[in-house]
């Protein structure tokens, strides 16, 4: 069952221990928004899947992140999130995966349940193909008794 949170409230993140951000809920908006980003369109065709996802990554966190609690900058002082900030954090990867784990994910889950095994149109093997070679000759019939 799908279940549609209507509070549409910001909600808090745990990426490490002691490192939490408050993230806005994921829209259709935000991400038609991030899709639309300059640095995402900016990566070139021939990137791999992996440059595509930091590019996405680092842009969907810019938009989403309204606050943290445990970010400090070199000299142990709590920093307020920034463009800058935001992309120096994503830079450490455990807080990449968190974020992508956590937050990303959970909201690409259902595209990826809907293309994970669609159902053909007209019966679940139409549109299968082929994997056996064919035989040579019939079988012969098994001898009885």
């Amino acid at each position: 069952m799908l279940s549609l949170d209507l509070t549409n409230a910001p909600r808090w993140h745990d990426l490490a221990p002691g490192v939490r951000v408050q993230l806005r809920p994921l829209t259709t908006a935000l991400m038609v928004a991030t899709r639309s980003d300059p640095a995402v369109e900016a990566v070139p065709e021939e990137a791999s899947d992996e440059e595509r996802a930091v590019a996405f990554a680092t842009a969907l966190a810019r938009r989403a992140v309204l606050a943290w609690d445990g970010i400090g900058d070199a000299d142990g002082n709590p920093i307020d999130p920034s463009p800058e900030a935001i992309d120096a954090l994503l830079d450490v990867w455990p807080i990449f995966e968190a974020f992508q784990l956590t937050y990303v994910s959970k909201g690409l889950l259902l595209e990826q349940e809907k293309n994970d095994s669609a159902l053909s149109p007209t019966g679940p093997s139409a549109g299968a193909s082929d994997t056996a070679t064919p035989a040579k000759r019939r079988a012969k019939t098994a001898r009885r008794g």
